[in-house]
């Protein structure tokens, strides 16, 4: 732990830390406070500090232009999919390395795990004739697979290592007691495992939420836009 035992290491760190907060946050304050201001006000030649007319029509222009709304249904819906799925075979995947032994276990998981190592243009590559000949591109179902590739690998490590901590005498006891492997899955090891499920969901969602390159890719028709593309070709120049 640092010790700060000097009155001028003191003084020294907090202004360190104060100027780092403001350069971390000043940027998000301005964008909010900038969000409040009406058009007039924003092209100032020397701008205001704090909204002089505090506003909420540039709220109601970004819903009612540009299709925001559909952007962002749409973008939980594919990453709220991603999140479910990566999730539910996440689990399963992972406590079957963890909690089994059979043929080929670990060559499975290492070969699971090895994706992470491919660069996203070149999933993006395999996927893209595979979904094309199965008339998948444009819709929703695409990004959730091509989300769902991505963030599994992740996903099965982390649950995998919680798994691989829970002891197997809770599994033995149930089984004795006349449980099935699946009822102690779902009965027993899940709620053990629910800070671990929601990191999961968590890294799957944001992943899908944050995604660029496989929605611009995967879908160009307007309709289907995630808030990424979207935003990205509705402000695109002099906005």
């Amino acid at each position: 732990m640092l010790q700060l035992r000097h009155p001028a290491a003191r003084i020294a760190f907090v202004v360190l830390a104060v100027l780092l907060g403001v350069f971390v946050f000043f940027p998000i304050v301005w964008m909010l406070l900038t969000a409040f201001k009406p058009q007039s006000e924003l092209f100032q030649r020397i701008p205001t500090i704090l909204p002089e007319a505090p506003t909420l029509e540039n709220f109601g222009r970004a819903l009612t232009r540009g299709g925001i709304p559909g952007y962002v249904l749409n973008s939980l819906i594919t990453a709220g999919g991603s999140a479910l799925f990566t999730t539910v075979i996440a689990t399963y995947a992972a406590y079957s390395f963890a909690k089994y032994r059979y043929w080929g276990r670990q060559p499975i998981m290492y070969m699971l795990i090895s994706a992470r190592m491919f660069p996203l243009a070149l999933i993006l590559i395999s996927l893209y004739p595979i979904f094309s000949r199965l008339g998948l591109l444009n819709t929703h179902v695409a990004l959730i697979l091509a989300y769902v590739v991505f963030a599994l690998p992740a996903a099965s490590y982390i649950l995998y290592g919680y798994f691989a901590q829970l002891p197997s005498e809770i599994i033995e006891a149930a089984r004795v007691d006349g449980a099935g492997d699946l009822r102690i899955l779902h009965v027993i090891i899940i709620p053990l495992a629910l800070p671990a499920l929601i990191t999961v969901a968590l890294y799957g969602f944001i992943w899908g939420w944050n995604d660029l390159l496989f929605s611009l890719t995967l879908v160009t028709a307007d309709r289907m836009r995630t808030i990424g593309p979207g935003l990205l070709f509705t402000y695109l120049g002099e906005f």
